[in-house]
């Protein structure tokens, strides 16, 4: 049986996060040698951290937060194609792919090369994409980056763009290791009642 492939990030005080955002900070709050018992430790940390979601309360205060969000989105069959090389990503990358079924779509990207380093620029979704993916019927788009956007968007046009056409967000896979093809996805966010995002353990196996 093929094996679930490991495609997050760990998160340990080495993993980078947005600037000016909250760092991850893992502490012991009560250790085994003070409790006679066990170690219970504490987490800080952005929602934004590592591989995550995106909820659409993330970017529209009337948007969905993480518990409104269907688990199914991020449960089931993906493809994974591979666009290196672009400053952008466009409707027309996807000409010449065969993406009929296909409710996940995960694009490697190569555009955040060392991860240990908070990228100055990635690959942007241009809202062309957005709509092709939406007319196609995918529901999800996982990427290899920290954001769908440009690093010093305000506007957030991709991540308004994907939410008018139905499309939910997967960001910072790392796809290094993966090769193009089809594989079974698992990265079910935290019930967060108030979240505008969640962590995820994304795994892949393929079919």
């Amino acid at each position: 049986m093929n094996r679930w492939i490991d495609v997050s990030q760990p998160l340990s005080s080495s993993v980078t996060t947005w600037p000016g955002d909250t760092k991850f900070d893992y502490t012991i709050s009560w250790s085994k040698a003070d409790t006679g018992s066990v170690n219970v430790g504490k987490v800080t940390m952005s929602l934004h951290t590592g591989t995550h979601i995106d909820a659409p309360f993330h970017f529209d205060d009337a948007g969905k937060k993480v518990i409104e969000l269907d688990p199914d989105l991020y449960i089931g069959h993906a493809r994974v194609i591979y666009l290196p090389g672009r400053t952008e990503l466009v409707a027309s990358d996807l000409d010449g792919f065969d993406l009929t079924n296909v409710r996940r779509l995960i694009i490697k990207t190569d555009g955040w090369v060392d991860k240990s380093v908070f990228p100055e620029s990635v690959p942007v979704l241009t809202p062309s994409l957005a709509e092709r993916l939406g007319t196609l019927g995918i529901e999800l788009i996982g990427l290899d980056l920290p954001s769908v956007d440009a690093i010093d968007s305000k506007e957030m046009a991709a991540h308004h763009a994907l939410a008018t056409h139905g499309v939910h967000i997967l960001e910072g896979l790392v796809l290094d290791k993966i090769a193009p093809g089809d594989y079974h996805l698992n990265a079910v966010p935290l019930p967060l009642v108030d979240g505008d995002g969640s962590p995820v353990r994304a795994l892949l196996r393929p079919y």
